[in-house]
């Protein structure tokens, strides 16, 4: 691949981080970006079909964020339950914006996924006479999540996805952080750039290519100070995608965990989370004086959708001035601590709090994107060839907030189907298809990087002004902040044509900047409250003006083309007009 020439028609933006021209490639029929649940689920799937499928991890392969999930996975496997009865649970969750026919594909396909992971190898826990025992979560009516090892669900699941793909010699990348999209003159899918940092057969940044791309890259957690995600989680998927020239929706939408692990108000970075299904098995949220103020305030009470709560949370806080709340479950004994929650107990033991005695201080702390790039019912975003599906992806299953333990499922049911749409493409167009040629890298930086330290920076602008609770003037502040980031590269690269050093570090900021401003500019759209996002100048829920998605694609000069669909109904993988144009 050479260094020169034009950047592709179509959808694609011709913006690119800044990076070396790949020095070196692998070839394949499906290049997938990312290693939880999502993208091996699809990698297997591809790989049984006779694909040629090369796995590109950030870290190692079972460095995902599914390995951190503790809850579990839900659907419809009980007796009794039914797929209407978790689709109603989903409708009520996403408030008002899930897409119905997402969400009914999820529940209906789900409890088949979940016993096809069983019989990939992931064990999940089981009752005395063998059934699975299912535990219940917040917003859910009935007990339907599956879980393993207690509160170790996504390890398990890591671990059995891992083991299979290994097993089934899958190529794999692993240390590999994406770059950009590569596409042809038409702008279609051509594969991935990305970096390998010093490990394995490659090194330094290549290529992958491929006619189909599916980002299972996981969420974007470190734009704020406290997170339940991984270090890796930065944005680099949807940053990706919008470079490309592909749409995202609600994005505005983060959902933040009620109960993490309080470490201390200038605590940053991954903090530990404690379950929701603590609460399942009933611990109570009190104050400082033993109150169960969540009572009085949902028909479930400790038990309501996860936004519900984290408010509740967040509005005790700031009645009595206090930094945390407390999730008191004294009464589960040791036993019942050591035996279904012993992730947990050990976390918090290491912090010097131990459950089985005393109260375990917690706050909410970023954990769920909602929203992200926009695809259809098979994965497919708005470029062709390029497919998304977990966190990374907007579904439509989730709306406003997702209901708890979906995102595995969701994860499971919609990689499958991306799966299925490009093994089905491959035979219309017969096996191993040539692979369309990128067109070529630039060879100057025409946009700035981030330096490393914009990422502290960037984290505190989020978490001051697009928190857990709103405002129009904390908003505004937010975008003041980010905007002086990116003036401050900005000049340096017009003064002096020099941006920050090309690596890791300077990569993940600048994806983390992108997220942050759409995030933001997002969020000033919205002037509501609904699910997880919180406006306490519009602290109403809005239907007539608002029970709609917010799209939002980035336009080559790098300002936004926004707008508004006309209805709550989840709007097509399709190019559409853009109306409302602001500054990235």
């Amino acid at each position: 691949m050479s260094a020169t020439g034009n950047t592709a028609t179509g959808t694609s933006t011709g913006i690119r981080l800044h990076a070396p021209a790949p020095g070196w490639s692998v070839t394949a029929d499906v290049v997938i970006v990312g290693s939880g649940v999502a993208g091996l689920t699809a990698a297997l799937r591809c790989q049984a079909a006779g694909l040629r499928t090369v796995v590109v991890t950030k870290a190692r392969l079972d460095d995902g964020s599914t390995r951190w999930a503790q809850g579990g996975v839900a659907a419809a496997l009980g007796e009794g339950d039914t797929p209407e009865q978790h689709l109603d649970d989903t409708l009520v969750a996403g408030v008002g914006l899930c897409d119905e026919e997402a969400v009914r594909t999820l529940v209906t396909e789900g409890p088949d996924a979940v016993r096809r992971l069983i019989a990939t190898g992931a064990h999940f826990d089981e009752s005395a006479d063998g059934d699975l025992e299912l535990a219940r979560e917040g917003g859910h009516h009935r007990r339907r999540i599956a879980h393993a090892g207690g509160d170790a669900t996504g390890a398990e699941i890591s671990r059995a996805l891992v083991e299979a793909v290994r097993a089934r010699g899958i190529r794999t990348v692993e240390n590999a952080l994406v770059l950009d999209l590569l596409t042809d003159a038409d702008g279609r899918t051509a594969g991935v750039s990305l970096h390998v940092m010093g490990e394995g057969q490659h090194d330094g940044v290549g290529a992958a290519l491929a006619p189909a791309v599916v980002l299972a890259t996981g969420g974007m957690g470190q734009v704020f100070s406290a997170t339940t995600n991984p270090h890796v989680s930065t944005g680099d998927g949807v940053a990706l995608a919008l470079r490309a020239g592909a749409e995202v929706s609600d994005l505005e939408f983060v959902q933040f965990h009620p109960t993490v692990l309080f470490l201390g108000a200038d605590a940053e970075g991954q903090q530990p989370l404690v379950s929701e299904a603590v609460r399942g098995e009933g611990a109570h949220l009190v104050d400082a004086d033993g109150v169960r103020f969540m009572v009085g305030q949902h028909e479930l009470a400790e038990l309501a959708p996860r936004d519900i709560v984290a408010k509740g949370i967040t509005r005790r806080m700031l009645e009595q001035g206090a930094e945390h709340m407390y999730l008191d479950a004294r009464h589960f004994g040791a036993e019942m601590w050591e035996n279904r929650f012993p992730t947990i107990l050990a976390a918090c033991r290491a912090h010097g709090i131990d459950p089985v005695t005393e109260p375990i201080p917690v706050a909410p702390a970023a954990h769920y994107a909602s929203g992200g790039v926009r695809t259809d019912l098979q994965g497919r975003t708005t470029v062709p060839g390029l497919y998304a599906c977990g966190e990374v992806a907007c579904t439509g299953v989730h709306g406003a907030n997702r209901l708890a333990s979906n995102s595995l499922l969701e994860g499971l049911v919609y990689a499958e189907r991306i799966a299925d749409d490009i093994v089905a493409s491959h035979r219309e167009n017969g096996l191993h298809a040539r692979v369309p040629a990128p067109v070529a890298y630039p060879e100057t930086p025409t946009h700035p990087l981030m330096p490393s330290e914009a990422r502290l920076a960037i984290q505190r602008v989020m978490t001051q002004g697009a928190g857990v609770l709103r405002s129009a003037d904390s908003l505004a502040e937010a975008a003041a902040g980010l905007g002086r980031i990116h003036a401050e590269a900005a000049g340096a690269l017009v003064e002096n044509g020099k941006t920050a050093e090309p690596g890791v570090d300077t990569w993940e900021a600048t994806n983390l900047l992108c997220v942050a401003r759409v995030l933001v500019a997002a969020a000033r759209r919205r002037e509501e409250t609904r699910g997880c996002h919180w406006r306490e100048d519009h602290a109403d829920r809005d239907d007539a003006q608002w029970r709609r998605h917010i799209v939002v694609r980035l336009n080559p000069d790098r300002t936004l083309a926004a707008h508004t669909t006309p209805t709550a109904e989840f709007p097509p993988t399709r190019p559409e007009r853009r109306t409302h144009q602001q500054e990235l």
